[in-house]
């Protein structure tokens, strides 16, 4: 099933993708079939379904970190040969350093672009406010909560300045309370920065509260069941009462149910 995205320019394009993971021991498993997929130019796309779909070895391919063994993927019609600055990741588990404190972990990434003291410095700084981290910059991980992290994380893979940002569950460790503010931050630093993002759930309401489209997947082996789009007014500050926003519920998770089932 091939998904477009005709309203908007393609910038990643997903071509018939299978992939099998080999594990060691144990049998061979087919994590993905015959995948085919569009997302546009600072497009917001959920990637949904149930655990073990193959969504987050989606997000991995397209971003460089496991090889594609058979179809291809290309970004920007060049085909995609590793990871690449144009491509950011944000991980559930932050993956900060701990021995670096929350300045020096945002300037991990401008430290690899070589670029001089001053400008690392400035850029940090700039996005550390921005994910709202200011008094903090001095602090070490393990001084910092969940959702603290979780901005540090965010502002290290801004700072950068990719052209895509691929999330992996990234609020999926947080009490309800932070990630319900860690998606209206998210929201809004996309509604400022020009990036397109893939963000990876298995959350219904948090797919619909973000995305302008929600990609559902199959149980394994992950294909793409449908691609809905989502038009709500996410400045609202009880979206998560409204009736459009319900319904685009119902209809998703009506998508996502028999999946969740047979993944069982």
């Amino acid at each position: 099933m091939v998904d477009s995205t005709a309203d908007s320019v393609k910038q990643i394009a997903v071509e018939r993708v299978s992939h099998v993971y080999r594990p060691p021991r144990g049998r061979e498993v087919l994590a993905l079939e015959e995948v085919s997929l569009e997302i546009g130019v600072r497009e917001f796309v959920a990637l949904l379904g149930p655990s073990g779909c193959g969504k987050s070895t989606l997000l991995y391919l397209i971003g460089g970190f496991l090889p594609i063994e058979k179809g291809a993927i290309r970004i920007e019609g060049a085909p995609v040969a590793g990871p690449g600055p144009d491509r950011g990741i944000v991980f559930q588990h932050f993956a900060l350093f701990p021995w670096r404190t929350v300045k020096a972990n945002v300037r991990y990434g401008l430290e690899k672009l070589g670029l001089a003291r001053a400008e690392q410095e400035r850029r940090a700084q700039h996005f550390i406010e921005m994910v709202g981290l200011k008094g903090f910059e001095e602090s070490y991980p393990s001084q910092l909560s969940g959702g603290m992290k979780q901005r540090a994380a965010l502002a290290r893979t801004l700072a950068v300045d990719p052209k895509m940002l691929l999330m992996d569950e990234p609020f999926g460790a947080l009490d309800a309370q932070t990630r319900s503010l860690m998606q209206s931050e998210l929201y809004a630093i996309w509604e400022r920065t020009p990036k397109t993002v893939i963000f990876v759930t298995h959350d219904v309401q948090e797919a619909v509260r973000l995305a302008q489209r929600v990609v559902v997947m199959s149980a394994r082996p992950g294909k793409i069941k449908a691609s809905v789009k989502v038009e709500l007014d996410r400045n609202d500050p009880h979206i998560y009462r409204s009736p459009a926003f319900a319904e685009k519920v119902d209809e998703i998770w009506s998508l996502v149910r028999d999946e969740a089932i047979k993944a069982q």
